[in-house]
Order: structure tokens, then sequence, then C-alpha cells
């Protein structure tokens, strides 16, 4: 394309992606919820005052990316008057060309990401295959490749357990990675990862394979919250039979709560009937089936969370030959991704944590599964 077809598709894409994220939704959102934390007795539930400020942070994550995108676009018009103007080389205009389209294609990249858990963190484990001290030393070495990756990347990696090898290496270990989009980004990790080399454990010299699997899960908060939306209740109340005195048969103290429930997984829509006549008074008798209901509503949540974990350990593969996702040939310097057929020649940097462009891949491909 020309400079000028350039200019106006990157504005393009631009202003696709304020629309798509919303970006005007998410500032006045922000800013209302900024407004709460300006408030006196903000801080008197911590649980609460922490839940609006991990939704701030994670709203601001997506307006400051855009922000950048938008400072990078202006900056590109204005240096496009010049060179138009030939008061600017073509050189400098190619250079903020290939700046502004870098950050507008990792914006868009990120924006792939949209799934409630790819913004948590997560956490990472590595288990040696059969091999003895060879595949424990494979098991190492992604071990520091991944500590790498998070280094380069600004994550802070917490290791949470960890058992070494008989002789070198360990056998397995589990990291804590935390950092915006540890999991979206680490998700296509999961796997059998193969070693081909000439082993320095080999006193022969032979060539020889390795394997070592890798999982990453989500780390979930432990609370979940539950929103009950008060135009989908309504109430019946009816007097209580059976002992308990006159004013329990004559008062309508018994409650039935009704509440219109739409999975936001499936769509599927149903009642949910609770009756209570705990005790003689009605506004109690509503407050214990209001509680009976959000009982109901966690307990759904976390049905659905416990099998989406469920999902992510059935897709991981034995650690054994054909099984593996990604291959590591030393002496060929090839690293190939068996899932995308994305490969390079950069071991040294592979292994030194450079796997940007696996990932960016395998989400090219796979991230809307």
């Amino acid at each position: 394309m020309t400079i000028p077809e350039t200019i106006k598709d990157l504005l393009s894409r631009r202003d696709a992606l304020k629309k798509y994220l919303d970006i005007d939704r998410l500032e006045a959102e922000i800013r209302a919820e900024e407004q709460k934390t300006e408030q006196a007795d903000f801080w008197s539930d911590p649980k609460e005052a922490q839940k609006v400020m991990k939704d701030i942070k994670s709203k601001k994550n997506w307006t400051s990316s855009f922000a950048t995108v938008a400072s990078s676009c202006e900056d590109m018009m204005v240096l496009g008057e010049f060179f138009d103007a030939g008061e600017v080389a073509e050189e400098e205009m190619l250079q903020q060309l290939e700046t502004t389209t870098k950050q507008v294609e990792e914006l868009e990249f990120k924006n792939m990401l949209r799934n409630e858990s790819d913004s948590f963190d997560a956490v990472l484990s590595i288990n040696a295959g059969a091999g003895g001290v060879e595949a424990q030393d494979w098991a190492e070495m992604l071990m520091r490749m991944y500590m790498r990756y998070a280094e380069r990347t600004g994550y802070k990696v917490a290791i949470s357990n960890s058992l070494d090898g008989e002789g070198a290496g360990i056998k397995s270990v589990t990291m804590q990675i935390e950092g915006d989009f540890a999991y979206g980004y680490l998700k296509s990790e999961t796997g059998v990862h193969r070693l081909v080399r000439v082993s320095p454990f080999n006193a022969q010299g032979k060539r020889m394979t390795s394997f070592a699997s890798v999982s990453v899960t989500p780390l979930v908060d432990d609370t979940i919250e539950v929103v009950v939306d008060q135009s989908k209740l309504s109430w019946d109340t009816f007097r209580s039979g059976g002992a308990g005195g006159q004013n329990v048969n004559k008062v309508e103290s018994g409650v039935r709560l009704r509440y219109q429930y739409k999975d936001p997984y499936t769509g599927v829509e149903e009642e949910i009937l609770i009756e209570n006549t705990e005790t003689r008074d009605q506004p109690k008798n509503k407050e214990n089936a209001l509680r009976l209901l959000r009982s109901q509503l966690y307990e759904r949540e976390m049905r659905h969370r416990m099998e989406e974990q469920a999902k992510i350990k059935a897709s991981q593969k034995k650690i054994e030959w054909g099984s593996q996702i990604r291959s590591y040939v030393m002496d060929d310097r090839r690293v190939k991704d068996h899932r995308t057929n994305y490969q390079t020649g950069d071991v040294t940097g592979v292994m030194d944590g450079k796997i940007e462009n696996f990932i960016k891949e395998y989400l090219m491909q796979f991230g809307g599964e």
C-alpha cells in the first residue's frame, strides 16, 4: 500500500477497535467506580473494595492500551501532513508507520483474549517424562524458559512447589505467574514438549529424545460475585402450616420466591422456586429466601468453573512419543509447533524465553475455541 493508503487503513482499524472495545463505556464506568473509591467508607468492606479496585485496573488495562494506539495515530497524522508538505523524509514517515502498525496489531491481538479467565494469573506446572536424568534436565530447561519469558513480559513468578531430580534437573515444578492476561497468553503452552539433542549425560554422545509435560490453568479468585437481578424476582406470601401456634397459621408469614434465571453460559432459562417458613417474621423469611437463592447461584457458578477446569485437564495428553505439541531439535537448530506449523531456527532465543511468536500463532488459529 502507498503511504496515504496505509494511514487510512490504520485509522480505520483504530476506529474499529474503539467501537469493538467500547472505550467510551469503559471510561465512563472507570470514572463512576473511581468516585466510589473517594467515599469515606469505601474501605469499610475490604472485600468489596478490592473487587472495585480490581475492576478498575482491568478496565484501565484496555483504555490505556487504546490510548497508546490513539496517540500513535495522532503522531502519524501530524507527521503525514509534514510529509505531504515535503518537510519530513520518507524514511522517518515509514518508521512512524511501522511503529503505529505494530501497536495496532498488538491491541488487535490482545483483543482476542476476551474470555473471563484470560485475564487471570496462571498456574504453570512441568513434569518430566520417562528417561531419568535426561528428561529431568529437560524439565528444568523448560522451567528456565518460562521464567525468562515472564521476566521479558514483566510478569512475577513464584515457585510454589518443586521436586529435584536424581542427579540433575527436576522431576516437577509448579509456578504461579502473575500479570495481566498471564493465563490468556500461556494457555497455549499446555501439552507435551519434546527435546531432541546429543545428550551431555550419555558417554557415547548419542542423540536422545526426551519429553516433559506442561499444564497451565487459570488462578481463579476464591470470591465469586453473586448478582441477583431484582427485575427477575417475584414474591408470593402464604400462611404457614403445621405446628407453631395461632400466629403461624393466621398470618401470611411464609414467602415464596420466584427467580427467572438465565444461564450466562448456555442461555437456558428456568424458574428457580424457593419457599421459606423458618420464622414468624415475613421480612426475615424473605431475607432467608434471598440467602438461599444466592447460595444456589453461587453453587451454579462454582460448578461451571469446575467443569471448565475438567475440560482443561482432559485436553492434556500423555507424556509420550506422538503426542507432543512442540519439538525442540537442538542440532538441527529448529523449534517447531506441530499445531500451527510455525517454526524458528532461533533455538537459543526460544530457550531464553522468546516464545511470543509461538503464542501469537496459536492464539491466531485457535484463540476462539
